[in-house]
């Protein structure tokens, strides 16, 4: 007993000597490595959050936040290139979605040049979706290859008006007043501002005759026809073939505006830029379109359906892979493994991935049947990364930081349709709306009814270089200095996510304002 009694006061003795003298037994060196190993990790891996099964809930982008890295390099030297299909590489991950209010050939030229890729609509007849690619690919920096031409016979003061319309001051006159028929003369500013009675004197009275004009044959460079400009002075350089037939047009002020694109996706062996189209499974002519657009020269055909996981597009990509082994094919919509198990066993070479998730879709309220994007884009992107197939983040994507969420679940480039819609190349006029800000009008392609409006962007050339910046201070600020590194680090765990909690999302927007008014971009 009395051995007992006196084992606190030794325990209490041994502990007060270790606080004095130190704890032998564990060194600083040790306790410094195991805060390294362990307490020092914060979140979890993207394995964690999708595959728990303990937890399986479908996540959101604006479920997710990515945890910050080491940096030890600076923005400049973030690299974004990434595959679009097992062929095709960009140097920008953006791809614009083949919607009637986003896709036609300006965005496509547009987007391109930046360094990304458009894909032209199906909502076209197939002659017009061929004359759209056919820009693109036809497409060469400073030569205009759509000028809009007039007849002869116009009345000055419906001259007036057209200008006042389209912003543009000098037309190519032309017999039947369209771009590739013969060209007999070009109309100015300064001739139409001079004439004496505009409501009854006709184009063919003030215009500069074909013989009076400044041209160039058809294959001259750039460098050659501005040189020409600047000997003669002239504002404006008709393009002409051997029969007089208007080619293309060379406008001295795009001459001085014009920028060099270093990051342009281009052909390897012609130069052109690249285009993909999309074609609907469900038209009946979509055997014959495909041989139409390939015929035209475009790059990638993406099979357009909801619910990719079909017979009718299974047997369009075989087909397809048959007749033409070496075009670039996506598949799509899907967004679970099996789906994308079965359009990879056809041959695919990208799989596009969303359901339901887009500004303008209703599909999740309407049929009950879809998925949450972060999950698609994860779990469908870890199948398809183990047969070599890149993923194309398809909807959910609002602003940057979506981009750089999907772009660290495996997905190779984002697909954009709203955050595009709005600028200078997407199709349709601008108007004013209520509030008295400029829109376009922007509505889906497979939804019910939905209709909406985007504001004026301005200019995609404006607009791009700041998404590009932000998913540059995105990988940045995660420690990748690539789109590779990023994937990498999701695949070996070391990219950390947390997801939060709904107070965690409003701390993380701009909030606790009485107003407030945010310039994304330039307008």
């Amino acid at each position: 007993r009395a051995l007992s009694n006196s084992q606190p006061v030794m325990h209490a003795a041994q502990e007060h000597e270790k606080r004095e003298n130190g704890d032998k037994s564990r060194s600083p060196r040790r306790h410094c490595h195991e805060l390294d190993t362990a307490d020092t990790e914060s979140g979890l891996c993207a394995k964690d959050i999708f595959e728990s099964r303990v937890n399986q809930v479908g996540h959101a982008y604006d479920d997710l936040i990515c945890l910050p890295g080491q940096i030890n390099f600076g923005v400049h030297d973030v690299v974004l290139e990434s595959q679009f299909t097992k062929k095709i590489r960009l140097n920008c991950p953006i791809v614009s979605s083949p919607m009637d209010t986003v896709t036609e050939a300006a965005m496509a030229i547009g987007l391109a040049l930046e360094g990304g890729i458009g894909i032209i609509h199906t909502s076209l007849s197939s002659e017009e979706q061929v004359k759209q690619v056919t820009r693109v690919k036809k497409y060469k920096r400073g030569f205009v290859m759509d000028p809009i031409c007039i007849q002869q016979d116009m009345l000055v003061s419906d001259l007036l008006k057209l200008r006042a319309q389209c912003g543009f001051s000098g037309f190519p006159v032309t017999e039947d007043g369209k771009m590739g028929s013969c060209l007999i003369g070009l109309v100015t500013k300064r001739d139409a501002d001079f004439a004496a009675c505009p409501e009854t004197t006709k184009v063919s009275e003030i215009m500069t005759k074909f013989d009076d004009l400044e041209t160039a044959q058809e294959g001259i460079e750039l460098k050659q026809a501005n040189s020409i400009l600047g000997e003669s002075k002239k504002g404006k350089l008709p393009i002409i073939n051997k029969e007089c037939n208007l080619i293309a047009l060379v406008a001295r002020t795009d001459l001085l505006k014009h920028a060099e694109f270093p990051l342009a996706t281009k052909d390897k062996n012609d130069k052109s830029l690249m285009v993909a189209a999309a074609v609907s499974t469900r038209l009946s002519d979509r055997h014959e379109r495909v041989k139409a657009l390939v015929a035209a020269g475009v790059d990638a055909i993406c099979f357009d359906n909801r619910q990719g996981d079909n017979v009718e597009q299974q047997e369009i990509i075989r087909w397809t892979k048959r007749e033409f082994p070496e075009l670039q094919i996506i598949g799509g919509n899907v967004v679970t493994r099996m789906q994308a198990k079965h359009l990879i066993d056809c041959g695919v070479d990208a799989l596009r991935v969303g359901m339901g998730i887009g500004s303008i879709s209703d599909a999740h309220k309407d049929r009950g049947c879809g998925r949450a994007q972060a999950s698609a884009v994860y779990h469908v992107a870890k199948l398809a990364r183990a047969h070599g197939v890149p993923v194309i983040a398809d909807g959910g994507i609002t602003n940057p930081g979506q981009m750089v969420k999907a772009l660290c679940l495996g997905a190779g480039t984002v697909m954009c349709g709203s955050l595009l819609a709005g600028t200078e190349e997407s199709p349709g006029d601008y108007f004013y709306a209520d509030s008295g800000k400029r829109v376009k009008a922007y509505h889906g392609m497979a939804s019910s009814g939905v209709k909406g409006s985007v504001q004026d962007k301005g200019s995609l050339h404006k607009y791009l270089p700041y998404l590009v910046q932000s998913l540059k201070h995105g990988l940045q600020d995660i420690g990748a200095g690539s789109v590779r590194e990023l994937h990498e680090q999701m695949e070996t765990g070391r990219l950390r996510f947390e997801l939060r909690s709904a107070a965690a999302q409003r701390e993380g927007g701009i909030h606790g304002l009485r107003s407030f008014e945010q310039k994304l971009f330039s307008t």
